[in-house]
């Protein structure tokens, strides 16, 4: 099995800020693994907040070899040789799973909605991202965001008041607000009652994530359900976490890729609890990627390629707020032409 790499910088049409920070770039890294030349596509978007970055995901490839994958073997196989690699670095795990997906999918003529059992070119609604900023510029991007029925708004500021009043005076489609730990016990009592009255789904991540009972006591008097981000990196934190949260957002660059992403959205079901589809900055390969799972989840927050101004590749497409996804064996997806 033949594989090689690239990098790429993916440009954001606006700043985006959150609690943590601002960015302008995302820098990500492409991989792909070629069988019978049938070659998949992978896409590892690394994350500060994961102590992850393009160098070092570089760094780690420049010294990886892959002939111990094996020609033919099951998805499985491949997957346990090829993820290992990976060194713990969960977005690089991400893109050698991504792409050895793609490849089987693509080699046994099986999308990955199917594969999955989702069996719908359909996916759930998706929000749009609204980040922290000046009041002139989130009416702006609220208007820009016109033909999406559903927003997520960045809070965790000083001023998260303001910016809901400011979207309040553009618009009344619900939204879905992210804290990223951004509030402390008190604050966020504070924040879920006063959302509560202005047409909020639910709060993502209110706390930081290493205060963990007193997301819980929020949960107690919350009259809005909370959804961990920072607190559910893979299906192992379920157990753990599931007294404290009503639901948990699955990001691929988290969780090492589709199929611990599968195992997370079972075992999510077992403790009775919500599933969102998030995402990081990244092209269409693992939004798509992300897409094809989302039949079988409650929520999705799948715009990281929306966010920025020079995506490469054709993939899921947004209706009418509804993820389409493509047609097309694997991923779907497809470099621009």
């Amino acid at each position: 099995m033949e594989f090689h790499y690239s990098t790429y910088r993916l440009e954001l049409k606006h700043t985006f800020t959150i609690a943590r920070g601002s960015e302008d770039a995302a820098d990500i890294v492409l991989v792909y693994f070629t069988k019978d030349g049938i070659t998949g596509v992978g896409e590892a978007a690394p994350s500060d907040r994961y102590d992850e970055d393009c160098f070092s995901i570089v760094k780690r490839i420049n010294r990886l070899t892959f002939d111990d994958i094996p020609d033919g073997g099951t998805l499985d196989e491949w997957l346990d040789a090829a993820l290992p690699k990976a060194g713990g670095m969960r977005s690089l795990e991400t893109a050698f799973d991504l792409a050895l997906h793609d490849l089987y999918g693509k080699l046994n003529d099986i999308s990955l909605s199917d594969y999955f059992g989702a069996n719908s070119k359909k996916g759930c609604m998706t929000s749009f991202t609204i980040g922290i900023d000046e009041k002139d510029k989130i009416r702006a991007k609220v208007l820009e965001a016109e033909q999406y029925p559903l927003l997520k708004i960045k809070l965790g500021s000083d001023y998260d008041r303001e910016i809901i009043n400011t979207i309040r005076d553009v618009t009344d489609k619900p939204v879905r607000v992210d804290a990223n730990e951004g509030w402390n016990l008190e604050q966020g009592k504070k924040m879920c009652d006063w959302l509560a009255q202005r047409n909020v789904e639910f709060v993502e991540q209110p706390l930081p994530a290493d205060d963990l009972d007193d997301t819980a006591r929020l949960r107690e008097v919350s009259p809005l359900e909370l959804i961990a981000d920072e607190n559910c990196i893979d299906s192992k934190n379920i157990p753990d976490i599931a007294y404290a949260f009503d639901g948990i957002n699955i990001k691929l660059m988290k969780c090492g890729g589709l199929r611990e992403a599968h195992r997370m959205i079972q075992m999510a079901k077992e403790h009775e609890l919500k599933i969102m589809l998030g995402c990081m900055v990244e092209t269409s390969v693992a939004i798509t990627a992300a897409a094809h799972l989302s039949p079988l989840v409650d929520y999705a927050d799948l715009d990281g390629n929306i966010l920025t101004s020079n995506d490469p590749f054709d993939g899921v497409k947004v209706e009418d707020g509804m993820l389409i996804l493509p047609d097309g064996p694997g991923l779907g997806v497809e470099l621009h032409r």
